[in-house]
């Protein structure tokens, strides 16, 4: 049920998410935020078992921040991917974590960048990726449509088009979908794609005495 994607444009990358919390056949909230912000400059996307995926990246997050405080520098996003890729490597022959993960980064030198890392240690850099069901009409839409050095509104456009593909044709579709962009300027929230929206619990009225 989830769907994780992402591509690299002309001096970004952009990646989405769907933010739905499941397990079984239960809908636990739809405002789950799958796309974590590794430092001012990198994002990672994660699909997979809820608490793997949870504790996982935290790991990764707080290790990218103790290497930039014991150094003085922060890692290249390559670096990260690679550190990344050993953890998951080091994990799969103990206690494997069940997570997919597209690693988003822009560096002064290289540019941006987009790493494709699966749950067992597979790293590829990629100008598009995917993961979760919903990369089977995502990825033959980028096929189609995605070229070198979109603009960030052929980018986005491109990124509705995936979403639209997979709430109309994919029977589990989730409603909600988190963008998110790292250029130069730095790791941002772009916008949300939502079609449901959680609210608030009624509080009971309270009981007279």
């Amino acid at each position: 049920m989830e769907c994780v994607f992402g591509l690299v444009g002309d001096g970004f990358v952009i990646v989405v998410a769907d933010t739905s919390a499941v397990n079984s056949i239960l809908v636990h909230k739809t405002n789950e935020d799958k796309i974590m912000k590794l430092d001012s400059h990198k994002l990672v996307a994660a699909s997979g078992e809820s608490g793997d995926r949870v504790q996982f990246t935290e790991y990764i997050q707080k290790n990218v921040a103790l290497y930039q405080f014991r150094n003085g520098i922060p890692l290249t996003t390559a670096a990260a991917a690679n550190f990344t890729r050993g953890e998951l490597a080091t994990a799969l022959r103990k206690n494997p974590y069940m997570v997919n993960i597209l690693l988003a980064g822009y560096d002064k030198e290289t540019g941006p960048s987009l790493y494709y890392i699966d749950y067992i240690a597979t790293l590829h850099k990629v100008d598009k990726g995917a993961f979760g069901y919903g990369s089977y009409f995502c990825l033959s839409m980028m096929d189609r449509h995605y070229h070198s050095g979109m603009s960030v509104e052929k980018a986005v456009e491109l990124v509705d088009k995936c979403i639209m593909e997979i709430r109309s044709r994919l029977v589990v579709a989730p409603p909600n979908f988190v963008i998110k962009i790292v250029d130069r300027d730095g790791a941002r929230e772009y916008a949300w794609r939502e079609s449901v929206k959680d609210t608030p619990v009624a509080q009971p009225e309270a009981l007279e005495v």
